[in-house]
């Protein structure tokens, strides 16, 4: 049993293929590799491909080894110009995933694809499709890099709440200087002797659609904020907000982060 290569369409479907790859991973990384850096970097890859296949190596796993070690190394080097150990990890790493990606995309479109032609529209479309699968991915791990756990104590109480760490948040109690943070009212029980113990006072604030207005803020006991690692807050000063602060209740408090 026999194959028949054409090397002309192997070198064309490797070179388009390894072009996207990297033109993902320069997009994910944002590195400053120009499209002429990414072609030769295609180019190296597809032509080192050929020529590895062409030889006549006697064992199979010796060209695998050669195929994901020298490869895929000369074409980041070329055609991402990442510079660093560490950069250059993650474009390996993000290249693979993006590949594996890509092969999903094709496997689910192959038994469908008739005409040669029709495969590069498709990859073409995979490569947008894969774009958005990271736009998401980010999306998602930007949006748990902001949002946290915070545990806010007084007299003897905890209270349990999902806080935003709002970097437009930057208001400061003009009497002690320190960073306010937001929570809701309805999210804690706070009684008039407590606001006597903790000295209630209001301040003057401004937001976005709120050209000024005041807003009570007392000091609490202390603050713990569960990140990677827990950050312990003595005294925090918050306010008290009568509004909901997220319309899909997706947190009860806004964090300042300067309290970091």
């Amino acid at each position: 049993m026999y194959y028949e290569l054409y090397i002309d369409v192997l070198f064309l479907v490797n070179f388009m293929m390894d072009y996207l790859l990297l033109l993902t991973t320069k997009k994910v990384l944002k590195c400053s590799a120009t499209h002429l850096n990414i072609c030769l970097g295609a180019l190296t890859g597809a032509l080192a491909t050929c020529v590895i296949i062409c030889l006549p190596i006697p064992y199979a796993f010796i060209k695998l080894i050669v195929f994901h070690t020298i490869v895929n190394t000369c074409m980041i080097k070329i055609g991402l110009r990442v510079k660093g150990i560490s950069k250059f990890l993650k474009a390996f790493l993000l290249l693979y995933v993006s590949g594996i990606l890509f092969g999903g995309v094709l496997t689910l479109v192959q038994q469908y694809v008739r005409i040669g032609s029709l495969f590069f529209a498709i990859a073409v479309a995979g490569y947008y499709l894969i774009q958005g699968i990271w736009w998401l991915i980010l999306k998602i791990q930007n949006i748990n890099q902001y949002n946290c756990q915070v545990l806010l104590f007084i007299d003897n109480k905890e209270y349990k709440l999902t806080a935003l760490i709002d970097t437009g948040n930057r208001l400061t109690d003009p009497l002690t200087h320190q960073p306010v943070c937001l929570v809701e009212r309805k999210a804690i029980e706070i009684t008039s002797g407590q606001q006597q113990n903790h000295e209630m006072r209001y301040i003057a604030y401004q937001s976005v659609g709120c050209p000024g207005g005041m807003i009570p803020v007392m000091k609490f006991d202390k603050m713990c904020i569960h990140r990677e690692e827990d950050y312990w807050v003595e005294n925090p000063v918050i306010g008290l907000c009568e509004n909901v602060l997220s319309a899909e209740e997706e947190y009860e408090m806004i964090l300042n982060p300067d309290v970091f």
